[in-house]
C-alpha cells in the first residue's frame, strides 16, 4: 500500500475563524470540532444517530459520538492527522446540512415534519 500524502491539520486560530463562517453551531473543544443535536425523543435521538453513522460510512470517516434520550452529540477528528482535517470539516457540514434539513422552509412538495403536535415532535432545528 502506497504511502498517503500527509493531510493538512488546521492551527486552532484559523480552525476558530472556519467554524465561524461555515459552521456556527460547531464548537473546538479538547482536540475535536464538536456539536450536539437535541431531540424530542429516543426514537428521534436513534434516527439521528442512525443518519449520521450513514454519511459517516458513507464518507469513511467516523465520528466519536455520546447518546442520551434527547440528545446526540458528535466528536470529529482525523485521529491518523492527530487534528482537525478537511475531512472532519466536510463530514461536519455534510452532518449539519441533513440533520438540519427543513422540508417545508426549503420549499417544494414536501411537508416536512408538522409543527406545534407534539406527537411529531423531532429534532430542534436551529433558526
Amino acid at each position: 500500500m502506497a504511502d498517503r500524502p500527509k493531510e493538512r491539520v488546521y492551527k486552532d486560530a484559523e480552525l476558530q475563524q472556519l467554524l465561524r463562517e461555515r459552521l456556527p453551531h460547531w464548537r473546538f473543544e479538547q482536540g475535536h470540532i464538536c456539536r450536539a443535536y437535541r431531540t424530542a425523543s429516543w426514537k428521534a435521538t436513534l434516527m439521528v444517530v442512525n443518519t449520521i453513522g450513514h454519511l459517516a460510512e458513507a464518507a469513511w470517516h467516523h465520528p466519536d459520538l455520546a447518546v442520551s434520550y434527547a440528545t446526540v452529540e458528535v466528536r470529529l477528528m482525523t485521529h491518523t492527522a492527530k487534528g482537525i482535517t478537511d475531512k472532519d470539516l466536510e463530514l461536519a457540514a455534510k452532518i449539519e446540512e441533513v440533520i438540519q434539513w427543513q422540508p417545508a422552509r426549503a420549499g417544494g412538495a414536501l411537508e416536512g415534519t408538522p409543527e406545534g403536535d407534539e406527537r411529531f415532535a423531532y429534532i430542534t432545528y436551529d433558526d
